[in-house]
């Protein structure tokens, strides 16, 4: 499953379903940047478990307000539409495979 780009209009259907990963960026963001290859790889390795999602801050702050992301990244994990965990800040992939194993 290829990782989807989510807009305030999609993202709550993007999110219903199954264990989901949202990664809340921007693209002048820095370690954004550097999480992106880890969130693909991560989607090449796990697309069985857990659909990732990228929602550019900058162009959807409704959705980045309504969950409260203050500072980017924020990586916001869903369970059937309920936020159920969340981190912040660049992510080694072995982070990012413990978060989805904690909560599949």
């Amino acid at each position: 499953m290829a990782i989807v780009n989510a807009t305030d209009q999609t993202f709550a259907e993007e999110t219903s379903e199954g264990l989901v990963l949202v990664d809340f960026w921007a693209a002048w963001c820095g370690p954004c940047k550097m999480i992106a290859p880890v969130l693909e790889e991560l989607d090449s390795e796990k697309n069985d478990e857990v659909k990732i999602v990228k929602l550019d801050v900058d162009e959807n702050q409704e959705t980045a307000q309504k969950y409260g992301v203050m500072s980017i990244p924020t990586l916001i994990m869903f369970k059937d539409g309920e936020q159920v965990d969340q981190a912040h800040g660049f992510q080694p992939k072995e982070a990012l495979e413990e978060l989805v194993e904690k909560n599949a």
